[in-house]
C-alpha cells in the first residue's frame, strides 16, 4: 500500500502527570521503527548517564533541556509516524495543572485522544479535568489507556475497577458507551503498545496501536453541511484565463460538488457551484480537510473572510456571540476588554462583554466570576465589528471556533467555542440531575 492512499489519523495523548503519556508515546516510535538510529543511540546515552539500564524512551519526545531535566512535558510535542495501514500525527500533551492550556491546543484538531491513568493510581484529577477539556472540545473518540500494569502485576480487577469508574464519568461528560475503549498496557515494558501481551491473557481486545489503525477517520466535520472560509481570490492576468475567478480555501466541513446551491456569507448572496478544481485537475467532489479552488456561475463580490455555505442549512450571520473560552494567557480576561477575534479566513475587532460563568475542572461546579485567569474554562458574551457566519461548536467545530488575540503583540489569549459544548449529566451542581450545559441552566440532550 502507497503512502498515497493511506489515509490520516490525528490524535492527542493525555493525563496526570507522571501517568506514562511521553514513554508511551516514545513506545509507539521505537516498536513502529519511526526512530532514526543516531536518535536511539542518543537516548541510550542519556539513560546510561541517568544510570538506567534500560532506554528511557520518553526522551524520544521530550524535546526541551527542562522537560528533560524534570523529566515532565511541558510543551505540545508533534509526531509524525506511519504504518503500512496509515499515516498519524500525535499531540502529546502536558500533564500539569498549569499546563492544561496546552492540552486544550494538543487536541483542538485531534479526532480521537488516548488518555492515560497510572493503574496503581486510577482515575485522579486531572484525569477528570482532561476528560472534561477533550468532552469540551468535541473529541469524538477516547481511549482510556491503563498504564504501568505491570506495577499491578497484571490484575485484571485492577482494569475493570478503574474502567468502571471512568465510565461513569464519560458518560456524565456526554460520551457515548461506544465511543470510549479501555485498554490496559504498560508503555515501559511494551504490553499491548504494538505487540499483544501474553501476560494479559484475560484481555481479547485490540492494541494500542491496531486500534489506531482501524478506527474510522471520517469524523462529524465530513458529515457535517458545507463549509468553507475564502482564503484567497484567483484572478490569472492571461488572455485565455481573463474571466477566470476561482476562490481558494480549505473544506472545513462537509462536501461540495459541482451544481451545488451555496450561498456567499455574510452577504447572502446565492449562487450554484460551476466547478471543484486542484492544482492536480478537476474533482467530482471535495470533502472536509481537502484544498480546493471553487468556480460559480455568477459574477459575485466576494473577499478573503468571506465563507461559501450550504444553502439548506446555513450558518447565522450575527456580530454578538454567547461563547465558551479557554483562556490562555497570563493576563486575566476582564469585561469591556477590547479584542481582535480570528474567525476561519477573517479577523475582525470584538468586545468582551459580561463573564457569565467559570466552570470548576476539578468539581464541575459552576460559578459566576469577575475575571478568567489562565487555564480557565468559562462562558463569556462578545460583540464583534463585523458580523460572522457561526455555528454552534457543538453542530460545526469547524466554523464554531475562534481565537482571541491580543491587538498590540499578536499573541494568542484564549481559544473560543460558539455556544454551549459541554454537556454535563448527572454530575455536582444540578439538583435535579437532567443535563445542563456550560452557561444554561436548561436541560439539554448529552451526545458525543
Amino acid at each position: 500500500m502507497t503512502s498515497q492512499t493511506r489515509d490520516l489519523l490525528r490524535f492527542a495523548t493525555a493525563g496526570s502527570v507522571d501517568d506514562g503519556k511521553s514513554t508511551l508515546v516514545g513506545r509507539l516510535l521505537y516498536d513502529t521503527k519511526s526512530v532514526l538510529a543516531d536518535q536511539i543511540e542518543a537516548v541510550r546515552r542519556a539513560s546510561v548517564d541517568k544510570g538506567l539500564s534500560t532506554p528511557d524512551l520518553s526522551l524520544l519526545v521530550d524535546g526541551l533541556r527542562a522537560e528533560r531535566e524534570q523529566g515532565i512535558t511541558i510543551d505540545v510535542a508533534y509526531r509524525y509516524f506511519s504504518t503500512p495501514v496509515r499515516e498519524f500525527v500525535l499531540a502529546d500533551t502536558p500533564g500539569h495543572v498549569q499546563y492544561t492550556r496546552n492540552t486544550v491546543t494538543g487536541a483542538s484538531t485531534a479526532e480521537l485522544a488516548v488518555l492515560l491513568v497510572d493503574a496503581r493510581h486510577g482515575v485522579v484529577e486531572q484525569t477528570r479535568r482532561h476528560a472534561a477539556v477533550l468532552a469540551l472540545l468535541r473529541v469524538p473518540r477516547l481511549v482510556l489507556a491503563i498504564n504501568k500494569i505491570d506495577l499491578v502485576d497484571y490484575d485484571q480487577a485492577v482494569l475493570e475497577a478503574i474502567a468502571k469508574d471512568f465510565a461513569g464519568l464519560a458518560r456524565a461528560l456526554g460520551f457515548a458507551d461506544d465511543a470510549v475503549l479501555t485498554i490496559p498496557v504498560s508503555a515501559l515494558v511494551g504490553d499491548n503498545v504494538v505487540e499483544r501481551s501474553e501476560r494479559t491473557p484475560w484481555y481479547d481486545g485490540p492494541t494500542l496501536l491496531g486500534h489506531l489503525e482501524s478506527v474510522p477517520v471520517t469524523g462529524p466535520e465530513v458529515d457535517a453541511p458545507f463549509r468553507m472560509p475564502v482564503q484567497y481570490v484567483i484572478r490569472p492576468r492571461t488572455d485565455e484565463l481573463h474571466d477566470y475567478r476561482g476562490y481558494a480555501g480549505q473544506v472545513a466541513a462537509g462536501t461540495v460538488r459541482p451544481g451545488d446551491e451555496v450561498v456567499v456569507l455574510p452577504a447572502g448572496r446565492r449562487t450554484t457551484v460551476a466547478a471543484v478544481e486542484t492544482a492536480d485537475g478537476p474533482l467530482a467532489a471535495a470533502s472536509a480537510g481537502r484544498s480546493v479552488t471553487v468556480l460559480l456561475d455568477d459574477d459575485i463580490d466576494i473577499s478573503r473572510g468571506d465563507v461559501l455555505a450550504a444553502v439548506t442549512d446555513q450558518p447565522r450571520v450575527t456580530d454578538e456571540l454567547e461563547a465558551t473560552l479557554c483562556w490562555l494567557a497570563e493576563k486575566p480576561l476582564r469585561p469591556a476588554a477590547r479584542l481582535l477575534l480570528k474567525h476561519g479566513t477573517r479577523t475582525t475587532q470584538v468586545i468582551v462583554g459580561a463573564v457569565s460563568d467559570r466552570l470548576d475542572t476539578d468539581t464541575f461546579t459552576l460559578s459566576t466570576p469577575e475575571q478568567l485567569e489562565i487555564n480557565d474554562i468559562g462562558r463569556v458574551s462578545l460583540r464583534t465589528a463585523d458580523p460572522l457566519p457561526v455555528d454552534d461548536y457543538a453542530d460545526v467545530r469547524a466554523t464554531g471556533s475562534f481565537l482571541l488575540i491580543d491587538p498590540p503583540t499578536g499573541n494568542t489569549l484564549a481559544a473560543g467555542l460558539v455556544g454551549s459544548p459541554l454537556v454535563l449529566v448527572d454530575l455536582p451542581g444540578s439538583a435535579d440531575g437532567s443535563p445542563r450545559r456550560l452557561g444554561s441552566g436548561e436541560p439539554s440532550t448529552p451526545g458525543p
